[in-house]
């Protein structure tokens, strides 16, 4: 009797090359599974799950994690106001834990001896897959034709055709990754320090024109209404942004960073809600924290976004840091209000009882009442003491 391997499957080359060698090469029973957290549609699922059955495996599972993904990654993503380098909003990138522990865990649950995956060895994925899955399962073993054997994409197509199998690989001029916190864009010109993506390598398109007002209500730092609608699940309110963003063409850039491996790396991004409900966020919190309040979380919130790049999820401090960013959303409850114009937005301001600006204390630049002039006097005389003890010692 084969032992079984479980198969991380997208129903792309490398994974549908994966299905056929393991059972054919390496006599495994093979069982395929998808972990979907948000970003395919119903009718993507039933087409990935028809590839995977004409491919001979033995069964084929959808794993939806589309709630988790959002209340243990999205959500303190928002808290943390976290894009990579002050602009990518680790939108795919962020997705691979969360589909890396989903396939895991199943592995461990049908009794499977192997789990496999098709990232290349050029890549960040190969790291997020393979340290949840020796972490979370040490004892099964992990096999990854693709990179192992260096394998050509020509390689695979033919090795396809040999075993019967015809499908339409034909290279995309653009690899589009498309997911709930925003889409990736790969093409000729990412690979290069000084071109930009072409209009036509965005999935979305402008489609409108003019302005429109667009309000986020936020409960606690989470999206709750949108144009006020409220909204039970904010994975919905998600949505419904983006469809509303994404027709202003707002949310695209490029973003160059540093890949786990070391190298640089550029990929163009369309993102319109994760820029539209982090940056509407982030005003709200300048209103309703405290200024140590708004710099500790600066801090952690760049943290636990690299680390949630970098594979690192798993790492403990990370439950540690999430508690932090709870804590501060505390008062963060109130509404945004934002206006669409082609490819841009411009954040207009806010409605909430925390905010710290209705203070009775003075109102900046114009009165002071909670003090006086003498007691601002003798304030800034105190302040300057170490200053001066500094220039009068050292005589500057």
């Amino acid at each position: 009797m084969s032992e079984k391997v479980v198969l991380a499957f997208s129903g792309g080359l490398d994974t549908s090359y994966c299905a056929i060698y393991l059972s054919k090469e390496k006599d495994l029973e093979v069982h395929t599974a998808i972990a979907n957290t948000g970003g395919f549609s119903p009718e993507e699922l039933t087409d990935i799950e028809k590839r995977a059955y004409a491919l001979g495996v033995k069964s084929h599972k959808t794993l939806d994690v589309t709630e988790e993904y959002y209340q243990k990654g999205i959500k303190y993503m928002v808290y943390g106001n976290v894009l990579r380098n002050n602009t990518y909003p680790i939108s795919v990138s962020s997705e691979r834990i969360f589909q890396a522990i989903a396939i895991i865990e199943y592995a461990k649950k049908i009794g499977a001896k192997y789990v496999a995956h098709g990232s290349t060895g050029a890549g960040n994925d190969q790291i997020r897959f393979d340290l949840a899955f020796q972490v979370l399962a040490p004892e099964i073993e992990i096999i990854t034709p693709t990179r192992d054997m260096e394998l050509t994409r020509e390689f695979e197509i033919n090795y396809l055709k040999d075993h019967g199998v015809q499908a339409d690989y034909t290279k995309m001029a653009y690899s589009i990754n498309a997911g709930l916190w925003g889409t990736s864009i790969g093409g000729k010109e990412t690979l290069t320090s000084n071109q930009t993506l072409p209009e036509e390598a965005y999935p979305s398109q402008l489609t409108k024109e003019g302005e429109e007002t667009l309000t986020l209500d936020f409960v606690k730092g989470q999206l709750k209404g949108v144009n006020g609608n409220k909204h039970f699940s904010t994975i919905d309110a998600i949505r419904e942004v983006e469809e509303i963003g994404s027709a202003w063409a707002v949310g695209r850039d490029m973003h160059i960073g540093d890949t786990i491996i070391g190298i640089k790396g550029r990929v163009g991004f369309e993102a319109a809600a994760p820029m539209l409900i982090i940056k509407a966020h982030q005003m709200l919190e300048k209103h309703t924290l405290t200024k140590w309040q708004q710099y500790w979380k600066d801090q952690l919130g760049n943290w636990y976004g690299m680390f949630l790049h970098e594979a690192m999820y798993l790492e403990p401090v990370m439950r540690d840091i999430e508690k932090f960013l709870e804590s501060t959303q505390e008062n963060v409850t109130g509404k945004v209000i934002i206006r669409l114009r082609p490819y841009t937005f411009q954040l207009v301001g806010i409605e909430s009882e925390h905010d710290l600006m209705k203070s009775e204390f003075g109102e900046y630049g114009e009165m002071n009442k909670g003090w006086t002039a003498d007691d601002a006097k003798g304030f800034t005389k105190i302040l300057g003491n170490q200053l001066k003890i500094f220039y009068s010692v050292n005589k500057k």
